[in-house]
């Protein structure tokens, strides 16, 4: 029985499963794709794969672990909901690792229809960094195919569906991050894009390297804000399984 279940593909995540291996905690780590698996180090127990609310909760029927730590992405509301629910039908304990979150840049809009609307307002070039999860969203912005870049990760599959989504694909730049002020830059420059759009994803996600970039290269920046939470820091989730799992 492994003492912790973690799901990770974060930053924070991959630091708290390093905690576990040098610690000689027995841990799960879950993660959605092959590149999160790939930053995982030895000695904790990797499984790669999306899973739904009811592999959820059989993995953790299976498992009977200590507790489940939920370290995804700050805005991966659905996979936050999802283990929530799983936690709570396998009757486990449940705690979020939150991501330090900083003062936001430029304007703000509180959800994707306020993006849209504003992002309609204007005719300038927009490079959006919101990832592919956003892309069938981002087709409501007003002639998308000629003024949206868009930047996501390597994946023949992305690339696809951005062409069924009808995005031109010349315009879809894709490279892993995080990504330096330099590097951001060079993609405002790439795009000649007047607005970059992103999400507050904390130092860890380089959020600072994106305000830095657009101030460089005299682009407006709009980011979409981090959905409300409630939950505890690396360092205090740290201290809790210590007190709690090595008695």
């Amino acid at each position: 029985m492994c003492e912790l279940l973690i799901f990770g593909g974060t930053t924070e995540g991959r630091l708290l499963a390093e905690h576990c291996a040098k610690s000689g905690i027995a841990a799960d780590v879950s993660v959605a794709t092959e590149y999160g698996a790939e930053l995982l180090p030895e000695g904790v127990n990797v499984l790669c794969g999306r899973l739904d609310t009811s592999q959820m909760t059989a993995l953790m029927l299976k498992n009977r672990s200590a507790m489940v730590i939920d370290a995804t992405h700050p805005y991966a509301v659905e996979a936050t909901r999802n283990i929530r629910a799983a936690c709570e039908a396998a009757s486990l304990r449940y705690l979020r690792l939150l991501r330090k979150s900083l003062a936001y840049c430029g304007k703000t809009v509180n959800n994707m229809n306020e993006l849209i609307e504003l992002l309609n307002e204007t005719d300038d070039t927009v490079l959006s960094t919101l990832g592919s999860k956003a892309l069938t969203e981002l087709t409501n912005v007003r002639d998308y195919r000629k003024r949206l870049w868009i930047r996501v990760l390597p994946s023949d599959k992305i690339v696809e569906q951005c062409r069924e989504l009808g995005f031109d694909t010349a315009k879809v730049i894709q490279e892993k991050g995080p990504f330096t002020a330099a590097q951001n830059a060079a993609h405002l420059k790439k795009s000649r894009a007047r607005i970059l759009v992103t999400k507050e994803s904390g130092e860890t996600g380089g959020y600072s390297e994106k305000a830095e970039a657009a101030r460089i290269c005299g682009a407006e920046m709009i980011t979409l804000a981090r959905p409300a939470e409630s939950g505890h820091s690396l360092e205090e989730i740290i201290n809790i399984i210590e007190k709690e799992l090595k008695k």
